[in-house]
């Protein structure tokens, strides 16, 4: 048998994967990544959970972009998730498109899935995640850390499998969607339907991709991610490349360039398709209803440590949805270690320099005793 540790590395799930939508995936294929070894004991596992459109590429370098991942400042030998005392495993969701299987993956019919692909959930992609680490021979995490819709995937871990779960770090996270957060994805959303390129999401089999539209949901989709203070630093009201207003509809503005930047790199790495996909299941993520309604039931019986941190500038996720979930911990009288830090990043605070995010992982992974 080849090594299952590693970069870039691939498995076939054995037997199907059972979906909250009633039906069954199979053959599931997950890509994932580890950095860091796993002692004898295999008590030093780490996992981490990406947010909406990240993947497996925490700290190595991205296989389409060539970019360095999107936490080599948080993960690696020294820093606050060690790679010298940990070893750290990070997989693409079911329902991406960087390896695992998702829409753009080929269906019974021999095409790509396309829209047969099933709605997935984000319990789906933790079962998915579950069944990695059996294959990886890893029965309890020492932490499983997670922002954003990865702060969803941390939570679901404790509450659905709270046995496998010592610790979870939550960040700029809830503990389900608000109408506002499912109203700027549906925006998202109808912008990819409606570029004639999705052809009902048969794109694929054209050669052809619904670029205008996926950069559109990602504009809109980046604006809720930063926060105004950040913008009127970095940009305010500045001409871009020019003295004078143009009186026309090009990008005057700095941040209208920006913006405009920030869509069409998307659409170099990422599957329209799955955006679709990936955003629908954050919607329907809602933990207290999947526990008779109460978020508190679903710590009950959970002896894992919790760490949750929000950052004051994120309305994208506010401070007020963390501390929702910091009091159902309570109530279920889970230990629990709460902050908010000060950052004028918003919702993105997490994968920017942030000094006191750093102080505040180390020092819980570090109080778990390893």
């Amino acid at each position: 048998m080849s090594d299952p540790f590693g970069l870039n590395r691939h498995i076939i799930l054995p037997g199907p994967l059972k979906l909250d939508g009633g039906t069954a995936l199979a053959p599931v294929e997950i890509a994932y990544e580890t950095y860091g070894t796993l002692n004898a004991e295999a008590s030093n596992a780490i996992l981490i959970c990406h947010a909406l459109t990240g993947d497996q590429h925490v700290a190595s370098n991205h296989s389409i972009t060539g970019k360095p991942g999107w936490w080599t400042r948080m993960v690696g030998p020294g820093k606050p998730v060690d790679t010298d005392r940990f070893c750290v495993i990070s997989s693409n969701v079911i329902g991406g498109c960087m390896g695992s299987s998702g829409p753009q993956s080929i269906g019974p019919d021999g095409r790509p899935y396309g829209m047969d692909f099933p709605v997935i959930t984000i319990s789906d992609m933790v079962r998915a995640q579950a069944m990695l680490l059996d294959h990886l021979g890893i029965a309890q995490l020492y932490s499983v850390i997670g922002g954003s819709m990865g702060g969803m995937q941390a939570l679901s871990w404790a509450a659905n499998f709270p046995a496998r779960v010592a610790s979870a770090i939550v960040i700029a996270s809830t503990a389900r969607h608000s109408a506002q957060n499912i109203a700027f994805h549906e925006v998202g959303r109808q912008a990819i339907m409606a570029d004639p390129n999705w052809r009902e999401g048969r794109y694929l089999e054209d050669g052809k991709s619904p670029d205008a539209g996926l950069a559109v949901a990602r504009m809109a989709a980046h604006i809720t991610y930063l926060s105004e203070q950040g913008l009127t630093e970095k940009f305010g009201r500045r001409l871009q490349n020019r003295d004078v207003k143009t009186f026309g509809f090009d990008a005057d503005f700095q941040v209208e360039s920006y913006l405009r930047h920030q869509g069409l790199s998307f659409t170099d790495r990422f599957d329209a398709n799955s955006y679709l996909y990936i955003t629908r299941a954050t919607h329907y993520f809602d933990l207290a209803e999947e526990h008779g309604g109460h978020l508190a039931n679903a710590f009950k019986g959970c002896n894992s440590r919790f760490c949750v941190i929000s950052f004051d500038s994120d309305w994208l996720y506010p401070t007020s949805e963390s501390r929702n979930i910091v009091h159902a911990l309570n109530a279920s009288g889970a230990p629990v270690s709460f902050v908010e830090l000060s950052s004028p990043f918003g919702h993105d605070s997490f994968f920017l320099e942030l000094p006191a995010l750093d102080r505040v992982i180390d020092g819980f992974l570090k109080a778990g005793g390893l």
